[in-house]
């Protein structure tokens, strides 16, 4: 057994430390796993609570529906974009009244409903992030056709939109960030699709990268190391990232070249990822054997002088018997072969 908690496994390992068995990524407290969960999301309710209403509208007035299979993962409302010209965002676009919120009150409410669902904060490191990010909200906001033919017609009012947006999650921070005692500061942009980025590397750097500076800023000055969410094939964006204090890097899809990344980031990246539902693994006849086999292998493709935790599991609609299946074979792996995988 682990003389670390998963907390400390999990931080140490942005430091190049390696972990005493394979983490498992997640989002809620599992009963059937050996450990508590090494991380967990912080987001104030705030920022968060209009994903619980009926109506589903984020702050700056975009309405998301749920998507079943995912399961309940919300996406932009298809066909209804609030924004139809950018050079028009300061009439359309709504920015939330921040005065009157009492922020320790909320960080104290939103930390008591984590640990009624069972987080203990001396065994699971604490993330706070606030938001989906600034690429994804400029298409929530348009779409993607409008999106990207304003980031190329228009680059300069989409950096004034933007940079908006930045300011108002910055004033966020300013009044709520230390309330909710971090381990860790989240970012997210899903910036690429699966076989290349939505965006060049030089509109990245112009238009993108400095609001990830600023927003990773209040997790930099307290020393804390971040995590960046970004799906698809984003590898081109990775050596970046570095430079905003990423040491975290999920889902790490394989589209991506893992085994050079790696290589390249092997003490400063943690990969978190690196196995796909996808083909024959969605298969209703894989075998248990052969399910299992495929996450071994990522294992001992990725985890070999540490830096990798895993996130091996199948999403589906509730209930499903075949997605828990699946997913207790995944289990099994992490808390069989995972769980001694760096005494061996």
């Amino acid at each position: 057994m682990s003389d670390r908690t998963p907390k400390q496994n999990f931080l140490d390992m942005a430091r190049g430390i390696v972990p005493d068995y394979i983490l498992q990524y997640g989002f809620l407290p599992r009963k059937d796993s050996l450990h508590p969960l090494p991380l967990t999301l912080v987001i104030p309710s705030f920022a968060n609570g209009w994903r619980w209403t009926e109506e589903k509208v984020d702050p700056f007035g975009v309405h998301w529906v749920p998507t079943p299979d995912t399961p309940g993962a919300l996406v932009p409302e298809p066909n209804n974009f609030l924004l139809k010209d950018i050079r028009e965002w300061r009439d359309v676009v709504r920015f939330p009244d921040l005065s009157g919120i009492d922020w320790e009150a909320m960080a104290k409410k939103d930390l008591e409903a984590l640990q009624k669902m069972g987080i203990d904060f001396d065994q699971t490191a604490r993330e706070i992030t606030l938001h989906v990010g600034y690429f994804q909200q400029l298409m929530a906001l348009m779409g993607f056709t409008e999106g990207l033919t304003a980031l190329y017609e228009e680059p300069e009012e989409c950096k004034a939109l933007l940079n908006a947006i930045c300011d108002f999650w910055c004033e966020v921070y300013r009044n709520c960030f230390d309330y909710y005692k971090p381990d860790v500061i989240g970012q997210s942009d899903d910036t690429a699709a699966w076989k290349s980025p939505f965006i060049s590397l030089e509109m990245y750097r112009d238009i993108f990268k400095p609001l990830y500076v600023r927003e990773a800023s209040f997790g930099m000055e307290r020393g804390l190391p971040g995590e960046f969410h970004n799906c698809g094939r984003c590898e081109l964006f990775i050596d970046d990232w570095n430079d905003f204090g990423i040491r975290y890097w999920n889902p790490a899809q394989t589209c991506n070249d893992l085994r050079a990344i790696k290589k390249r980031h092997p003490k400063d990246l943690v990969i978190i990822g690196g196995w796909d539902y996808r083909g024959r693994l969605c298969s209703e006849d894989i075998g248990e054997e052969e399910f299992k086999q495929s996450v071994v292998d990522c294992i001992d493709m990725l985890a070999p002088g540490g830096g990798f935790v895993s996130m091996a599991g199948v999403s589906g609609p509730p209930g499903d018997p075949t997605t828990e299946k699946k997913n207790r074979w995944v289990q099994e792996v992490l808390d069989t072969y995972g769980e001694t995988y760096y005494r061996r």
